[in-house]
């Protein structure tokens, strides 16, 4: 009953200065908005991250070519990384690595007739879809003897280029132009989504040979894609590969290497590090709003001791405790905190919301049960710390000088 009073008599104390407690509110608002939106963007990214690399499995190493350096100045991607390092694995590593994929990376317009889009283009190997588990629901995929062939333009698309290209008709036989390259239609790829940062959906593929010499006009790949046998220590394999490598680049005893070897853990640590930086750069930027929303409601709040500083007197010298007395402004403080988070997290959601439409398809914001304890712990502490001082002011006023205070 009395922590009712004391909060009926503090939403009277504020409501006789609506507009300045109302201005006070609109800053913790603001604070609070700005950092649920932010939780929810780094959530839903991290989320979408996890789920991807999750998608890829475990028993993998992802080889790529190092950042080459002229007297420490990077300048560009090693070009050393070729197709002939996957027969040597293959070659030497028969018991450790399961599977092989080369890829190279691009992008050009698709064209069928007057139907045009932009997707990314994967020239690649018969690993490569059997790693990840791809399956053809029309046709076929690209095979060995595909892979191989420096001629063969074919391509396999995947199911949402098929649908966009093609509609409902059966692309199987047809010819697109990838680039300015006639390629013709093999199979079309089950849906699969996301595998990794790659929408296999979006994607065509073709054949690694061909690719490397008539798409992109170069010998290196942007990267290599190794199954480790089941019965093989991931670790392990990395460190097999690793020496491989060496002694096919050349690379001597002292030297960097000129690829980089990753497994999903690492991959997921960096992501982790990552995420850690931008959580610092968001909520640096989020609780600079939340700290002037703390120093308003303190402004108004020391503003509204010097006031009441008669009926400070009044009370006390009708019975009131200086515990009262701080009580009675700190729930002042605490409200205008709560009323504002309350809005804030409101309006945090409807940002949240309001981005999920803009970056669609690049990942969903996400409001968790973490997201909303953490912006009522927030708003709390901003009310606590910010009447904190105000109400100890109050309470520690001479109750003879209060009464004589003008």
């Amino acid at each position: 009953m009395f922590y009712l009073r004391l909060a009926i008599s503090a939403l009277r104390s504020l409501d006789v200065h609506f507009l300045r407690t109302l201005l006070a509110t609109l800053g913790v608002l603001i604070g609070v908005g700005s950092v649920v939106a932010c939780m929810s963007i780094l959530e839903g990214a991290t989320n979408k991250v996890v789920r991807n690399l999750s998608t890829l499995g475990s028993r993998l190493l992802f080889v790529q070519p190092a950042i080459a350096r002229i007297e420490g100045r990077p300048v560009g991607a090693a070009q050393t990384l070729t197709v002939d390092d996957s027969f040597l694995m293959e070659r030497e590593l028969p018991e450790v690595i399961s599977a092989v994929s080369c890829e190279a990376f691009g992008q050009a317009n698709i064209k069928y007739f007057q139907k045009s889009e932009s997707y990314n283009v994967i020239a690649t190997t018969d690993e490569y879809f059997k790693i990840h588990d791809y399956k053809a629901d029309f046709g076929r995929v690209i095979s060995r003897t595909d892979s191989m062939d420096e001629s063969k333009l074919i391509t396999c698309l995947g199911s949402k280029v098929a649908e966009k290209l093609f509609g409902g008709m059966d692309p199987v036989g047809q010819s697109v132009k990838v680039r300015n390259g006639a390629y013709r239609v093999i199979g079309v790829l089950e849906p699969h989504g996301n595998v990794g940062f790659v929408n296999a959906d979006e994607c065509v593929y073709i054949p690694i040979k061909a690719g490397l010499k008539r798409f992109f006009n170069r010998r290196w790949l942007t990267m290599m894609t190794l199954q480790v046998a089941e019965d093989q220590d991931v670790d392990e394999a990395k460190k097999a590969v690793e020496a491989v490598l060496r002694r096919a680049h050349n690379i001597r005893v002292g030297q960097e290497d000129d690829f980089e070897i990753m497994t999903q853990e690492e991959i997921m640590r960096q992501v982790n590090e990552m995420t850690a930086i931008f959580k610092i750069v968001f909520y640096s930027i989020a609780g600079i709003s939340l700290v002037v929303g703390g120093i308003g409601i303190m402004n108004i709040m020391l503003v509204s001791v010097t006031e009441r500083t008669r009926e400070i007197g009044v009370r006390m010298a009708v019975g009131a405790r200086r515990g009262d007395i701080l009580l009675q402004f700190l729930a002042e403080a605490l409200i205008i905190s709560l009323v504002g988070g309350a809005f804030g997290l409101l309006l945090g959601v409807m940002l949240a919301d309001l981005l999920d439409k803009i970056l669609e398809g690049m990942f969903a914001t996400e409001i968790t049960i973490n997201v909303v304890i953490t912006a009522f712990l927030t708003i709390t502490v901003v009310g606590v710390c910010s009447g904190i001082y105000p109400a100890f002011k109050a309470s520690r006023l001479d109750p003879v000088e209060a009464l004589r205070y003008e």
